[in-house]
């Protein structure tokens, strides 16, 4: 596979990347640079190139040198634009036009053109739509960060970013022509993603990044990293509150400083260390960098916190792991207060070492907390949240250890190989092309977690035997929203699905022709539409004893979804509420601590009644398995349905479900099992039948 890579934005070189540097030269790059690497390993890969911008002056001759070899397999072009300086995102859609042409005559140039193109931040997109027009070449596309997101957080200051509505347009443009979107988070696909015209979720893949976390895992402390902080503060043995990030206005420094200012407990009880890029004088950076350092450094004055903070001009990027070790060897946390956080390298990496995380509660670091189970996720527009976070892990010892300890989890879920091979296989099946089943002759549909999903082992039996069965339609039916659900499906290797019936039964998706991305059914949507009030509903709950709403992205447009305490009015107390308000709605409540509201025609099982029909098959021709309360409408529904040996909610003992078969295994293997009992029920059947 040639795989061609196009990133115009910040320094893009191989080696000594000065992260920092400017305001675009980020963790993208270290990202883009990354992933190539891994993707080198795989002998599948025949060449990988990176096209960037070619441009001279004052950030180095490297930049202006038109190609440069990076590895065997590796490349990166440079290529001559409109204008030969460096420029900033903001200015880089003038660039697009003259970056194609030139790109197109590379390509033009060479014995075999890419199978596809990857393009980096929204101007690479629609550079790669321009070639895909003229040459036919499909791309995928990686946003990095949004721009409907960077106009959100910025509010009234928005107006004055150059660029930033041309940049929105272009996002709409990858989104609508890219044959896939990769997103490293469930954040930025169901909720940054949601705001564009061309939104369609079946058509983005949560894909997280990997991260070398082997170097971070052992790291030590260095006696130089030491001294460059440890000459800025009074009491250096005090636990540090350490942030790494970039200088800009988005990574919202200035808030962590105001918090820490602003908490007199907080300055006594830890010191406060940022690790903010690299400058000779402030005053020589860019623009935003210039302004954000400037407004910590007037933060630090303002507060009077000369002795309380470290802040450091510059590091080089080998020193990093012993930054970290200098926070955990004092007992510190890892601060990230983004405005939004399209994913969180630094979080990987300061988990790695052992240090626990307060993140913000905007953009990746939800998966990866989620994840790890190493911090606690803050408002990061509350000073008062940050605060009381730091010091609760700060005042825990028992807690801070916890959490350090959860970190190691970070290096096994974040690995660059998997990456790697998960990426692969998408693009593999973009090229290949496999289409679904255009007429199956029966339909399986199971739920996910502690079903089709939960042993390893019956995992793969299923995926074997998957293969074998000529005309069975295979779906799911689940909780989970559609990235929740593929992200587990795809992490367990399962059979990718013709049918995804999700968030409770609330929305219904069809793999696409190309058999990889996924469309909803509009349908289906209308249906469950009728008569739903989402926020009538929402509030009508709120003052119900004995619920807590679940965090906001396990919120859906036709499902509001909460934690119960399991007593049994509980749910007598939610129907009263909502009869009371007027509103008739589905409640489902499952596993004793989980309640889903919806709309009252959508439940999992009047979404496979749906689906059976859009296959034109018959009840007898279906197949549904599950193990717990919200499989009840489903199950109950179809005539040949399995409950699998490890069901909860007292299933098997449930006059509406006598009709089921109670398989003797578990999981997976539970599944096959009363799907052959069913056929042989039918067999059986049929022979008896008297010939006419």
């Amino acid at each position: 596979m040639f795989v061609l890579h196009i990133a115009l934005q910040g320094c893009l070189r191989a080696r000594n990347v000065e992260y920092g540097v400017t305001a675009d030269t980020g963790g993208h790059i270290r990202y883009l640079l990354d992933l190539v690497e891994a993707s080198a390993r795989d002998a599948a890969t025949r060449r990988i190139v990176i096209a960037t911008r070619r441009f001279s002056g004052r950030l180095g001759s490297d930049y202006a040198e038109p190609f440069e070899r990076v590895g065997e397999k590796i490349e990166i072009v440079r290529l001559d634009t409109r204008s030969a300086s460096y420029l900033e995102k903001e200015e880089m859609h003038g660039e697009v036009p003259s970056f194609a042409e030139a790109l197109i005559a590379f390509i033009k140039a060479e014995d075999r053109r890419p199978d596809v193109i990857h393009a980096h931040y929204a101007d690479a997109a629609v550079v790669a739509a321009m070639v895909e027009d003229r040459l036919g070449i499909p791309f995928v596309f990686t946003a990095h960060s949004l721009g409907r997101v960077k106009r959100e957080a910025l509010g009234a200051d928005a107006a004055g970013v150059a660029g930033l509505d041309e940049r929105i347009a272009s996002e709409e443009t990858a989104l609508s022509r890219a044959s896939l979107v990769i997103a490293s988070s469930r954040d930025e696909a169901e909720v940054q993603w949601a705001g564009y015209e061309a939104y369609e979720p079946g058509h983005i893949r949560i894909l997280p990044p990997g991260s070398d976390l082997q170097r971070f895992a052992g790291a030590r402390t260095c006696p130089n990293v030491d001294a460059s902080i440890d000459r800025f503060l009074t009491d250096s043995s005090k636990p540090t509150l350490l942030a790494l990030a970039r200088p800009v206005r988005k990574k919202n420094l200035a808030a962590l400083v105001t918090a820490f200012g602003t908490s007199p407990d907080l300055r006594r009880a830890a010191n406060l260390v940022i690790v903010a890029g690299t400058r000779e004088d402030y005053a020589d950076l860019d623009g935003d960098m210039a302004e954000t350092v400037g407004e910590l450094l007037h933060l630090i004055d303002r507060y009077d916190l000369y002795g309380s903070v470290a802040y450091p001009k510059t590091h080089r990027p080998e020193e990093v792991p012993a930054i970290y070790a200098y926070a955990r060897e004092r007992r510190g946390v890892f601060v990230n207060t983004a405005l939004n956080e399209p994913f969180g390298l630094t979080l990987l990496e300061a988990a790695a070492v052992g240090l626990p995380l307060i993140a913000t509660d905007s953009g990746g670091p939800n998966d990866i907390i989620e994840m790890c189970g190493n911090g606690i996720l803050v408002d990061p527009r509350s000073p008062d949240a940050l605060v009381a976070a730091a010091l609760r892990i700060l005042g825990d010892p028992a807690l801070w250890d916890r959490y350090a300890k959860a970190g190691a989890k970070a290096a096994g879920a974040y690995d660059w190989t998997r990456h790697a091979g998960r990426y692969h296989g998408l693009l593999g099946q973009l090229l290949d092309r496999v289409p679904p089943a255009a007429d199956p002759k029966q339909l399986l549909i199971s739920d996910i977690d502690n079903t089709l999903v939960g042993c390893s082992d019956a995992i793969r039996t299923f995926g074997e035997w998957r293969k074998e069965q000529d005309g069975l339609a295979f779906g799911v039916a689940t909780g989970r929203s559609f990235h929740s659900a593929m992200a587990i499906l795809e992490q367990q290797d399962a059979p990718r699905p013709q049918v995804m019936i999700t968030s409770v039964g609330s929305e219904i998706y069809h793999l696409d022709a190309n058999g990889t991305t996924y469309s909803q059914d509009r349908d289906w949507r209308a249906v469950v539409s009728r008569n739903w009030n989402r926020e009538a509903a929402r509030e009508a709950l709120a003052t119900v004893a004995g619920i807590l709403p679940q965090a906001p992205l396990e919120q859906r447009s036709h499902k509001l979804s909460y934690f119960s305490d399991g007593s049994p009015g509980t749910v007598r107390r939610i129907q009263a509420a909502l009869e009371l308000a007027g509103l008739r709605c589905s409640v489902i409540h499952s596993h004793g601590r989980y309640l889903d509201i919806l709309p009252l025609r959508a439940s999992k099982g009047t979404a496979v009644a749906f689906v059976r029909k859009h296959y034109g098959l018959g009840e007898d021709a279906v197949f549904v398995a599950g193990d717990s309360g919200n499989d009840i409408e489903m199950l109950r529904t179809i005539p040949q349905a399995i409950i699998v040996a490890n069901f909860s909610d007292d299933l098997a003992g449930l006059p509406a479900l006598s009709h089921s078969y109670v398989a003797r295994r578990t999981h997976a293997l539970g599944i096959i099992e009363g799907v052959h009992h069913f056929r042989e029920r039918a067999l059986a059947a049929a022979a008896c039948k008297p010939v006419s």
